[in-house]
């Protein structure tokens, strides 16, 4: 599986979250009617606004051992410490990230690569999940589009 192992120091992102829960694969259901949401009532285009960059992140959080439940967040790398109204502020520590590309036409492509980094990755590559929040990398481009690239970060240390 392709993949780069990425330093990064901490940052803040402010986004909108909801809670999901994986049981009967609501997840996988409720993040991309989530996005759609966001991005018709005008949510997407106002976090755009606060961002560093034009990239937007979907960021999963708050997962506990043996939980079935996370907070998701549409979110953007913060330009200041605090959020706006209607949305929150998180802290992304410093991390080790294990970075998968994505390719093709969403959600498809990159929920495939969620189920590769967990039952093919992570048995054999030598990592294991470090504390922290899981992020999706979402750059600008057609998310329909055969070609369209985007990128999972997982927190990893070395077993």
């Amino acid at each position: 599986m392709d993949y780069r192992i990425v330093e990064k120091s901490a940052f803040r992102v402010i986004g909108k979250a909801i809670q999901v829960t994986v049981k009967d694969g609501e997840n996988l259901r409720k993040i991309p009617e989530f996005w759609q949401q966001c991005d018709e009532d005008g949510t997407i285009e106002a976090l755009l606004a606060y961002g560093k960059g034009q990239n937007l992140l979907g960021m999963c959080t708050d997962m506990q051992p043996g939980e079935d439940h996370f907070t998701y967040l549409i979110a953007v790398e913060a330009l200041s410490e605090t959020a706006p109204n209607d949305f929150v502020a998180r802290t992304v520590p410093a991390s080790t990230w294990a970075v998968f590309p994505s390719v093709g036409p969403l959600p498809d492509a990159i929920q495939n690569v969620w189920k590769h980094i967990y039952q093919e990755w992570f048995p054999t590559s030598g990592y294991q999940h470090a504390d922290g929040p899981e992020l999706e990398v979402y750059m600008n481009g057609d998310t329909t589009a055969e070609d369209y690239r985007c990128e999972v970060w997982i927190p990893v240390m070395k077993k």
